[in-house]
């Protein structure tokens, strides 16, 4: 057990991580020196350190194989084409709704405004429905695009 203060303890540490990769001044030996050998523990952390440095500086990563590379690319081909799929399908659907949406809109005031039989208080009735209609539309996509690009709950918060 340790008899550092918590803040001699957070010290030391940091000094031992500076010590592991060979970064600390004259000043800064001397302190971790003399806070080793007030704590034998921060003795013993310090030789496991070395230790653990020492082990994990010679391990090696083995050279993946060819199959390793071909499965990669071929998974790797294979998301760029579905990628492309549903950036294809995305467009064309985005592009027939919008003209459907403009065309039944258009049909729809037309009509509307042919008819002489239904009262004027009707027919701005609807229009001001379907405009509304359109407005709040906007808002909650132009909203939530905003939203996207601020929020930190979308990419910095693992859920």
């Amino acid at each position: 057990m340790s008899t550092l203060e918590p803040a001699d303890r957070e010290r030391a540490q940091a000094l031992l991580m500076a010590a592991i990769d060979d970064e600390l001044g004259p000043d800064e030996r001397r302190e971790l020196d003399a806070l080793v050998a007030g704590d034998a523990g921060l003795g013993a952390e310090l030789a496991r350190l070395r230790r653990v440095k020492e082990v994990t500086s010679m391990v090696t990563l083995r050279a993946p194989s060819e199959e390793v590379w071909d499965g990669y690319w071929k998974g790797a081909y294979r998301r760029a084409e579905r990628g492309l799929g549903w950036l294809l399908v995305g467009a064309g659907a985005l592009v027939l709704g919008v003209w459907g949406l403009w065309h039944l809109l258009w049909n729809l005031f037309e009509s509307l405004w042919a008819d002489t039989d239904t009262p004027l208080p009707v027919r701005l009735a609807v229009v001001a429905l379907v405009l509304g209609g359109l407005v709040l539309v906007f808002s909650v996509v132009r909203e939530r695009l905003f939203t996207r690009k601020h929020d930190p709950y979308d990419r910095e918060v693992i859920r």
